[in-house]
């Protein structure tokens, strides 16, 4: 990857020992979709730290949450999430600054573009995130930044699909940080299977899990 993206390790499904051999290989930012998952794995790693005696054991990892978030899940995280992937809802939004409140943090968040043609997807329409920041509906939100945007493409074959849809968010982000949004720092896109279109596109964070951890276990 060039210097400007970051790779962000997609860790949920698979056990914690890869994510220490992958922290080992020098991997620093790890995402979980799953509040319960990513407690556990929490609880773990603070296992490990009081066993060895060493409170420092990989504590400059940053722990982002990508997949969709339920507001009555947000506390769980609150405390200690670098990164909210995925903020899709001003009710979502809402909570997130309620519980970062509550412990006393601010924390970053990327609201979730939906730009895919699968209805399935999660997110605001670019017309709808546009009307918000000209409302300037975030600015109530005091334990809140808002750094950038995330999306994902379709899930298809078809890279010219693919490219136009990262263009398309890719073009709004640029709008937005020129003009309503100057705070915006990260375009989040791009996976396993597309993460060099995301590139190559403009993204600053890919979200890769199959290609380093091998496919997914289920639990």
């Amino acid at each position: 990857l060039p210097a400007t993206v970051k790779l962000v390790a997609v860790s949920k499904f698979h056990p914690f020992e890869a994510i220490e051999e992958a922290y080992q290989a020098g991997q620093r930012i790890f995402a979980e979709s799953r509040p319960q998952e990513l407690l556990a794995k929490v609880k773990h790693l603070e296992e490990i730290r009081a066993e060895r005696g060493e409170s420092d054991y990989m504590s400059d990892i940053e722990w982002h949450f990508i997949g969709h978030l339920q507001t009555n899940k947000v506390k769980y995280i609150a405390p200690f999430i670098s990164l909210i992937q995925s903020v899709d809802s001003l009710k979502l939004m809402k909570e997130i600054d309620a519980q970062a409140k509550k412990v006393n943090r601010v924390i970053d968040c990327l609201l979730e573009i939906h730009v895919a043609q699968e209805e399935t997807k999660y997110g605001f329409s670019i017309e709808e995130l546009r009307d918000l920041f000209k409302e300037r509906a975030f600015d109530v939100f005091e334990n809140v930044n808002v750094v950038g945007l995330m999306g994902m493409a379709s899930n298809t074959d078809d890279e010219v699909r693919i490219r136009e849809e990262f263009r398309l968010l890719s073009d709004f982000y640029q709008e937005m940080k020129n003009s309503l949004a100057p705070q915006f720092r990260e375009l989040s896109m791009g996976m396993s299977h597309d993460y060099h279109i995301a590139v190559e596109e403009g993204s600053t964070l890919v979200r890769v899990g199959s290609f380093i951890f091998g496919e997914r276990i289920y639990v």
